[in-house]
């Protein structure tokens, strides 16, 4: 077995729960009464390792010789596919309705056609009942299969009324398919560049939304094209960095989970994905309240679901983001450090798999963690595990503003030799990554011209420096830094002899008596 099946088969190991487990052991041994099942002894073996040996699996099992290993570790991953497939099926309606239509086909094989053809007529109906397009399409397919070789004659019309459903089913997931495509689309543009960074970027997201957004009636819809409709809004919504319309589109998807709840348990990804992007509204526009509420509501999924290990971790990476935001918000840095360790942690054993861009986003914002609670020297540490990284082809945004705040970072603590070195790095890159823009410059012009200033003099430039940056808050295409850092409220501190924390803090509980 090549080493990249090996590490899929441990970490399909490392990923079970005991019950699925136990299931596994029960399940292999059902029709066996004999405890020397080899497979079953490699399993046990690579269970209990905390680091893959294959020399170590030869002694422990004798009966197994070195020409067999790679045979049996495929063997060993198949047996763990089918019982997984075996357990979970009561949990998860697509595995039970694709069993199902097995079955049919079975009986189909069996030259039982009325039998095969009254189990695809229910399950036609409950796919019908849960918008399963695709799964009612492929069973009104094998019911014309099986009508052109065996006559029913229990509806005169079988055929017309099969090639009607057959045409319908086509035409609503062709349009099912061009909502999903253009909300992927829009995801993969935002991974790939963030928010729209000038006119040009706005134009082009804008054109590229309308060309490929279909004519439709909105109440026309069922439920997954409404959901992909509205996905595909809040992704265009958040682009453009118009939050009150990313905010209604986000509510908008949600809504459609609260008006359908029999739809949340099977698609609680979905779900899970619209209350995020909820919460993260209610952070850009600053508010701490609804903010609250929502983080409640995914806790309460912890609570009243039942969760396979991809829902867990997409709950839990969701709740240390807005954990994190909330803070920010509030101007509790300080005490948000304390959601660092464990989260470090999950990082490193990562029995999640969350991907890169995940990981990126949680080093950024430890960063602006410990940046706003004072603690530079561990601020440039984590930001350097950004910076460092080897040409990663997403979130050119926060690959860029690690190095801007990087910089600060290195201000703060009296780094000027290094200060004026890096400088020039960064222009570099942001010049390669056409994301110079002027409040860029201004920071990091500010930056480079710290050492020619006279230390009196300090507090006017930077006084000027705020004076520009709250001018270029007021553009469209200028604002976007200051969704990444609160650098005014860092210059404010700064005048104010305050820390930063102690500014936004201080701003925070000023709107609270508003």
């Amino acid at each position: 077995m090549p080493k990249q099946q090996t590490d899929y088969l441990i970490q399909l190991i490392n990923s079970l729960t005991k019950a699925e487990k136990r299931f596994l052991k029960v399940f292999v041994r059902r029709n066996s009464a004999s405890e020397e099942i080899l497979f079953l002894q490699l399993f046990d073996v690579i269970d209990k390792m905390k680091t893959y040996d294959e020399q170590a699996i030869l002694r422990k099992i004798p009966a197994i010789k070195k020409v067999q290993l790679s045979n049996l570790k495929a063997h060993l991953y198949k047996q763990l596919l089918i019982t997984l497939r075996l357990f979970h099926r009561n949990q998860n309606l697509d595995i039970d309705l694709s069993e199902k239509i097995d079955y049919a086909r079975v009986l189909y094989d069996k030259g039982l056609y009325r039998q095969s053809l009254e189990m695809l007529t229910k399950l036609k109906q409950r796919a019908k009942s849960l918008d399963k397009t695709i799964v009612e399409l492929e069973i009104t397919e094998f019911e014309k299969l099986i009508e052109t070789q065996y006559i029913t004659n229990s509806i005169d019309d079988r055929a017309d009324i099969l090639a009607e459903d057959s045409m319908r089913l086509v035409n609503t997931m062709a349009l099912t398919q061009k909502l999903s495509n253009l909300s992927l689309l829009l995801y993969g543009l935002y991974l790939k560049v963030g928010y729209v960074r000038n006119k040009k970027d706005f134009y082009y997201v804008k054109e590229f939304f309308r060309s490929n957004l279909p004519v439709i009636k909105v109440e026309n819809l069922n439920f997954f094209q409404r959901l992909y409709l509205y996905q595909s809004y809040v992704w265009y919504y958040f682009m453009l960095q118009d939050f009150i319309y990313y905010y209604r589109y986000s509510q908008k998807w949600v809504d459609l989970y609260h008006d359908h709840p029999e739809k949340q348990q099977n698609n609680l990804p979905l779900y899970i994905k619209g209350l995020h992007n909820l919460l993260n509204s209610h952070f850009l526009t600053g508010q701490v309240d609804r903010l609250s509420t929502s983080l409640t509501e995914l806790e309460l999924i912890f609570e009243e679901k039942t969760l396979d290990k991809n829902t867990e971790g997409l709950l839990l990476l969701f709740r240390y983001i807005h954990q994190i935001n909330k803070h920010y918000l509030e101007g509790t840095f300080t005490n948000g450090l304390e959601l660092v360790p464990e989260l470090v942690e999950l990082m490193k054993n990562n029995p999640y798999n969350w991907d890169n861009h995940r990981i990126m986003v949680f080093n950024y914002k430890i960063a602006c963690l410990f940046f706003g609670s004072g603690d530079f020297d561990t601020t440039i540490t984590y930001l350097n595990k950004i910076i460092n990284r080897v040409n990663p082809n997403f979130r050119e945004d926060i690959q860029c503003f690690s190095r801007i705040l990087c910089l600060i970072a290195h201000y703060e603590l009296g780094n000027d030799q290094l200060v004026e070195y890096q400088v020039k790095s960064v222009y570099r890159f942001l010049i390669r990554m056409k994301d110079m823009h002027k409040v860029q410059s201004e920071i990091l012009r500010f930056i480079r011209n710290l050492t020619r200033i006279l230390p009196s003099d300090v507090n006017t430039e930077l006084s000027k420096l705020k004076d520009k940056l709250k001018k270029l808050g007021d553009d469209q295409f200028e604002r976007r830094p200051f969704l990444y850092l609160d650098i005014i409220s860092w210059i404010e501190g700064k005048l104010e002899g305050k820390t930063a924390e102690q500014k936004i803090r201080e701003k925070f509980l000023a709107k609270q008596e508003v």
